[in-house]
């Protein structure tokens, strides 16, 4: 019977997380890049859809904001809660275990996204449905798509040398028009 049941689980029939892009941690001083884009203060709520290690939602923590990261992946959470721990803002982070696509972002003032242009687009519709106006997304390195353009783009060299590009969009009730139907 057990044998069974892990035929099942393995053959897929069971409901499985949407994996949006391959985890590729962001570097520092594009996080704070990001979170200055972005006019992260105190009183945000800072969003990261696949937190990875969870340093997005720990930055934004140290600034003042309440970090919220999601990750479909068990250990980056566990990663994240012990960073958030370490960095001493675990009182003002949470991380869940869900995939990014159920994720009710509506209580965010601010989502950060390093995801795959593909599954931007898939987002898109839940950001510009549940986000109230005023909001800001930030996406490192992929954009919505060419039908809803960034409302700043920010190309900069890092430490490190590397280009990166860096999107941002403010919710605004126009923002309905880039619905994807």
């Amino acid at each position: 019977m057990v044998r069974i049941i892990l035929l099942v689980f393995g053959l897929g029939f069971l409901p499985q997380a949407t994996s949006l892009a391959p985890y590729v941690p962001t570097p520092e001083d594009v996080v704070d890049r990001m979170l200055t884009l972005a006019e992260v203060k105190a009183g945000d709520v800072v969003y990261d859809l696949g937190c990875g290690d969870g340093r997005i939602p720990i930055a934004a923590a140290k600034r003042g904001a309440r970090g919220v990261g999601v990750d479909i992946d068990p250990r980056r959470i566990e990663e994240s809660n012990a960073n958030a721990k370490a960095a001493g803002v675990e009182d003002r982070v949470e991380f869940r275990l869900q995939d990014a696509m159920t994720v009710d972002v509506s209580p965010a003032t601010v989502v950060t996204l390093y995801l795959l242009s593909s599954s931007n687009a898939m987002l898109r519709p839940i950001l510009t449905r549940q986000l109230k106006p005023g909001a800001r997304i930030v996406s490192h390195a992929f954009s919505m798509g060419a039908d809803w353009p960034a409302d700043t783009v920010d190309r900069f060299v890092t430490t490190r040398g590397d280009e990166v590009t860096l999107y941002l969009w403010k919710i605004n009730k126009g923002n309905q028009r880039y619905l994807v139907r």
